[in-house]
């Protein structure tokens, strides 16, 4: 595994990379960083030249001073299409994740000549809409406005308890495989009690709120059609991310498989590795 930081627009990202074959990029969730790919990498770095970068604010990138609201999908978009630029790669295939999802959508849109093929591992959507609130499920979505206020970050990260304590709440709540995440937990909430990662996770929310409450009451900007080929392998019992709303897919792309996970939850490539890789084979081979 190579790790290194490299100048990227105005920030630095932190990036693992391993192997030489066909390039793939990662692009992790929350609350992830580039190690939620291990399981993937375990299993696939000898065949691809996996690209695993922690996003503006989490993991080894650079962190703000202060909480930022500007840093949405197109932020890290536009840092990707950068990224891809400094490590010589005209295009590579694209894996994304719950906020990485977000970000390889828009990066498909902004930048579509360095997408060659897309996979999520659940894909929300704007056509998700007020869904996100009905039929109870804005108990599920709390945490959306929480982590905007100020004192969330100082309550969850006042000490390695309260930080074990709130990740664990969604590192096995939102997984179907309940002791997915058991092995690595620790450096997980290694990895969040580090100066400022807290608060880079929580900038996306601040980041986002405008879209999701436009999508909530209807009105979601024009969404612009991706043409790359796509497959969806989506964890049929995700809480937060509901197996249902894989209807929607067919509104977002031109050509996309929507296939399901019936083992897993959120965190598909960390519940159930090997039924990741093969689908991950399936779209990269």
């Amino acid at each position: 595994m190579r790790h290194r930081q490299l100048a990227v627009r105005d920030t630095v990202l932190h990036v693992a990379e391993i192997g030489d074959g066909p390039p793939v990029l990662l692009l992790h969730g929350w609350p992830e960083f580039w190690a939620t790919w291990l399981p993937l990498i375990n299993r696939l770095h000898g065949d691809f030249r996996l690209i695993a970068p922690d996003l503006r604010g989490f993991g080894d990138s650079a962190k703000a001073a202060a909480p930022r609201s500007d840093v949405g999908a197109n932020c890290h978009a536009d840092d990707m299409a950068a990224l891809l630029h400094a490590l010589d790669l005209d295009s590579v295939g694209v894996v994304g994740h719950d906020v990485g999802a977000y970000a390889a959508q828009a990066l498909a849109r902004r930048h579509p000549q360095a997408v060659e093929r897309l996979l999520f591992f659940n894909c929300p959507t704007a056509s998700v809409g007020g869904r996100w609130v009905h039929d109870g499920h804005v108990n599920e979505v709390w945490y959306q406005a929480f982590q905007q206020l100020g004192l969330a970050e100082a309550l969850v990260g006042s000490s390695r308890e309260a930080c074990s304590l709130y990740l664990g709440h969604f590192l096995t709540h939102w997984c179907h495989r309940k002791d997915a995440f058991e092995p690595a937990f620790e450096s997980w909430v290694d990895n969040f009690m580090k100066p400022g990662n807290l608060r880079g996770g929580f900038d996306w929310y601040r980041s986002q709120n405008a879209l999701r409450l436009a999508a909530i009451d209807g009105h979601a900007p024009p969404s612009v059609r991706i043409h790359q080929p796509t497959r969806v392998h989506w964890g049929r019992h995700d809480p937060i991310l509901k197996s249902e709303w894989a209807a929607f897919v067919p509104e977002h792309f031109d050509e996309a498989k929507v296939t399901f996970c019936e083992s897993a939850g959120h965190f598909v490539h960390v519940e159930a590795p090997d039924e990741a890789a093969q689908v991950f084979v399936d779209v990269f081979g």
